[in-house]
């Protein structure tokens, strides 16, 4: 892409220059520019004195079709203080040398406006699971691995990987049908030669969306209803997150774990918040309120 780039921004251009401009060797650039025309590429050569190699007629490459916001989005991602890989960095510069001159200030200036910072004010940094690069690899290149997983080998089909919060999951086929795995329990990990078996019209984030819905009934079976103001439901959602759906207006329900947690967490939101059902959690949300003040009327 970047060659390509920079061929349409200069017009002609020797090895020797793109070698200098990609920060690669002279060898790789002329192996590329003969790759890129093998393939089909209107690209040519021309030898002597104010030689080089140009696209024919001064064609046009659609892969400089990216629009100003969508540069800024790019770099914003993967600037130098984001967690994007060294590998991710380095071809996003070389790639911004080979923008038009118009969107390299603006990359540039995106790329170190953001930091990420995966840490927490009272918790360390999140460590990075130790086989996420190879799982990555074998969804990416669509190769089976084994796996020693809660000290059981398997063999899996891996179909991606999905980041929620800080944990990495693996979405995987295997001989009972899909499964996810948590990242951080892999112990081993062994790249084999056979080709994934991918169900038809399988979707990652289609099928995420489904297990997310899974788990959150599995781990939150308890129903609440409750009824509060619209405008003030933002922050409902700020605690209960999935758990919650709007069911009409200012009606909403609540996926709990007990009558005693749900009352907890709805006790914070005080007058805010009224439920409507069950009895037991007005009981309970009752019986918190006694405690409160028992211990702090003085």
């Amino acid at each position: 892409m970047a060659t390509l780039l920079v061929l349409q921004a200069k017009g002609r251009i020797t090895a020797a220059e793109l070698a200098t401009e990609l920060e690669i060797s002279e060898r790789t650039a002329r192996r590329d520019l003969e790759a890129l025309q093998t393939a089909g590429v209107p690209i040519y050569s021309q030898a002597g004195r104010g030689g080089g190699w140009s696209l024919i007629g001064g064609a046009k490459t659609d892969l400089s079709g990216l629009s100003a916001p969508e540069v800024r989005a790019l770099f914003l991602l993967t600037g130098p203080s984001s967690e994007a890989s060294l590998d991710v960095r380095t071809a996003l510069r070389k790639l911004v040398r080979a923008l038009p001159e118009t969107f390299r200030a603006e990359a540039e200036a995106a790329a170190s406006a953001v930091v990420v910072d995966p840490s927490s004010w009272d918790h360390e940094r999140a460590r990075t699971p130790e086989h996420l690069e190879t799982l990555q690899d074998a969804a990416v290149t669509g190769v089976q691995v084994r796996m020693t997983y809660s000290d059981r080998e398997r063999t899996v089909h891996p179909l991606g990987l999905v980041a929620k919060g800080r944990r990495w999951y693996l979405v995987a086929n295997t001989d009972d049908g899909l499964r996810t795995f948590r990242v951080d329990r892999v112990q081993s990990v062994e790249l084999l030669d056979d080709a994934v078996i991918r169900p038809d019209g399988f979707d990652l984030a289609e099928h995420w969306k489904s297990v997310v819905a899974t788990l959150d009934e599995r781990r939150a079976p308890y129903i609440v209803r409750v009824r509060m103001a619209a405008d003030a439901q933002g922050w409902l959602r700020r605690v209960w997150g999935t758990r919650m759906r709007v069911l009409d207006g200012d009606e909403v329900e609540l996926r709990g774990y007990s009558p005693e947690q749900a009352a907890r967490e709805l006790a914070m939101f005080g007058s805010l918040v009224e439920v409507i059902e069950p009895d037991e959690v007005r009981t309970a949300l009752a019986d918190l309120g006694r405690e409160l003040v028992r211990a702090h009327q003085a």
